[in-house]
């Protein structure tokens, strides 16, 4: 509960925040739920450490669990609302400074007790217009209940489509401190994916490896940004972990990330279990490897991110051609999407404070500008979360992958769906293959493009066998 952390940014950089917030607003109430506890299996164990909103630690920066910011911007108000805590808090868990001296640190000068907020709301505050972001916990969506009588069902739609574009177009662009901070997260990621490639081996479980790369998470930063993904049946999108020992001849997928300073790092890195790529492992790898490094090439300002997605769509259509798993013309078989068959999600998302940054706030909002807009009703289409221009201190994932899912070649060839594209016989013979994804964090810089972090953790077929040698 009152975990100490410290400000990660400067006074003066949350009253901007806040103020630019009002200016792209324009009027009305915005109110920002900060997080509770969340119980893990019964109210005094709770999931630890709490996690804070993204967005109310964006404009008010404090960690502390049951706290809501309001910004009145037609009288030009800041309110924080809280109770402070009592000496059995204190008992158990250590003192916390009164909400007024939380308020004080990021330049918030009025102050109340939680059972205040509801009046205002209904009192001074009654018949203006409430700004809110969707919900995404059900203590939240209570909360807005009885204070706006919405039902949890209607509160997603009647959310604020003011206050979402605002904050996208604030949080979209990182300033150098953030940046600063994405790097260090992805340094730490580098810790843990080498040390995934440092225990592989034949015989070693599957959650013993994982449960190794989560330990670095927590000790080296605030924990995961997101559950590990470490599996051998690389095929499935979030495979679980499981106690499956390690098979010599497999591949191996570790998609992991970790927390630091409340900005996140996201990689994935797929591996031999033996140390050695087969042949045919490094005929699909290659082709991954070369859509990866094909976006660190074109992505870059004014670009838009969903053309870099179609240009590796398309060039992962010609070389699966030259495998023989791809027929036909190219621009028909990625218009039809038929790529998707190997390719079932986007080339990326964005990144920040969330691993997929604000996706609460609705993907149309996060991913998309008024030139850009997903197909929704096409398989892997669908599953673009990103395609809007680029801009310098965007921060996004390259992660193009190849997957052979037993169930949807099944699935396709007793449908004949896209027939005319795909060599059904041939992918009988990787059914047992599982599936590749390479995935790095990228910065738009002003002429183009960079890795975050400052190591570059293995991914070429030979760097990842000498370093599995070692």
């Amino acid at each position: 509960m009152h975990e100490k952390y410290f400000l990660m940014f400067s006074k003066d950089t949350y009253i901007r925040r806040r103020a630019e917030l009002k200016r792209l607003v324009g009027n009305g109430v915005v109110v920002l739920f900060g997080n509770n506890e969340a119980p893990y299996n019964y109210p005094a164990n709770g999931y630890t450490p709490m996690r804070q909103d993204s967005t109310f630690l964006y404009f008010f920066g404090q960690h502390r669990d049951g706290l809501v910011g309001v910004i009145d911007i037609d009288r030009d108000e800041e309110w924080l609302f809280g109770d402070d805590i009592d000496v059995d808090d204190i008992v158990w868990m250590g003192f916390t400074p009164s909400v007024a001296d939380l308020a004080a640190e990021v330049g918030v000068t009025r102050t109340a007790p939680m059972k205040a907020l509801g009046e205002m709301v209904n009192g001074q505050w009654s018949m203006v217009n409430k700004h809110f972001l969707p919900p995404y916990r059900h203590d939240t969506k209570i909360m807005i209940m009885d204070l706006l009588g919405l039902h949890p069902s209607q509160q997603k739609e009647a959310a604020s489509v003011e206050l979402i574009k605002a904050v996208v177009k604030m949080r979209a662009t990182k300033s150098a401190e953030e940046i600063a901070y994405i790097d260090a997260a992805c340094d730490v990621g580098y810790v843990m994916h080498t040390t995934a490639q440092m225990l592989i081996k034949p015989g070693v479980t599957e959650r013993f490896v994982a449960g190794q790369v989560d330990g670095i998470a927590r000790s080296l930063a605030q924990g995961n940004s997101f559950g590990t993904i470490f599996s051998q049946h690389g095929e499935i999108m979030h495979g679980s972990t499981s106690d499956a020992l390690l098979e010599d001849g497999s591949l191996v997928l570790c998609d992991a990330g970790c927390e630091l300073n409340d900005y996140c790092s996201d990689h994935t890195r797929t591996m031999p279990v033996n140390g050695k790529y087969t042949q045919r492992q490094l005929e699909i790898y290659s082709i991954v490897e070369e859509c990866h490094d094909y976006v660190l090439s074109v992505a870059k300002p004014g670009v838009k991110y969903q053309d870099v997605h179609f240009g590796v769509c398309r060039l992962m259509t010609e070389r699966l051609k030259e495998l023989g798993l791809m027929k036909g013309d190219t621009e028909e078989a990625v218009r039809a999407g038929a790529h998707a068959m190997f390719l079932p999600h986007g080339l990326g998302h964005m990144m920040g404070m969330d691993v997929h940054d604000m996706e609460g706030l609705g993907q149309i909002y996060v991913g998309f500008d008024d030139e850009t807009r997903p197909n929704l009703e096409q398989f892997g289409t669908n599953c673009l979360r990103m395609g809007r221009t680029l801009h310098p201190g965007f921060v996004m994932t390259d992660e193009p992958g190849i997957y052979f899912i037993p169930h949807l070649i099944d699935l396709w060839r007793k449908e004949g769906h896209c027939k005319e594209f795909l060599n059904f016989d041939l992918l009988e013979q990787y059914k047992d293959f599982g599936g590749i994804r390479i995935e790095d964090d990228l910065l738009i810089t002003d002429d183009g493009c960079r890795f975050m972090g400052t190591k570059r953790i293995p991914y070429h077929p030979k760097e990842v066998e000498e370093f599995m040698a070692k």
